[in-house]
């Protein structure tokens, strides 16, 4: 007779890391050549000028810099209208 539980597996004994997304770098801030400004899944933030989008939507600054983020209105193909956050390196 055993004396206590056999170990089993368990079904909740694993974990994934944070991914920490988010803005990196704010409005005015100096941004260097190769930068990382914003982590994102999706272009929820679009890239502008001396902004470049990585494979994983990673925007990151081309050149040395200011950085600015300014809202742009754009129209869609259906005809409506939306709202987009683009980040600029001045």
């Amino acid at each position: 007779m055993a004396t206590k539980k056999a170990a089993g597996a368990t079904k909740n004994g694993r974990d994934s890391g944070p991914q920490y997304l988010g803005i990196k770098v704010t409005t005015g801030e100096i941004a260097q050549t190769g930068d990382v400004l914003v982590r994102q899944r999706g272009t929820v933030i679009m890239p502008g000028r001396n902004v470049g989008l990585g494979k994983d939507h990673t925007l990151f600054a081309l050149k040395e810099g200011k950085v600015e983020y300014k809202n742009k209105r754009k129209i869609n193909f259906d005809s409506s209208r939306s709202v987009r956050k683009i980040v600029h390196v001045a």
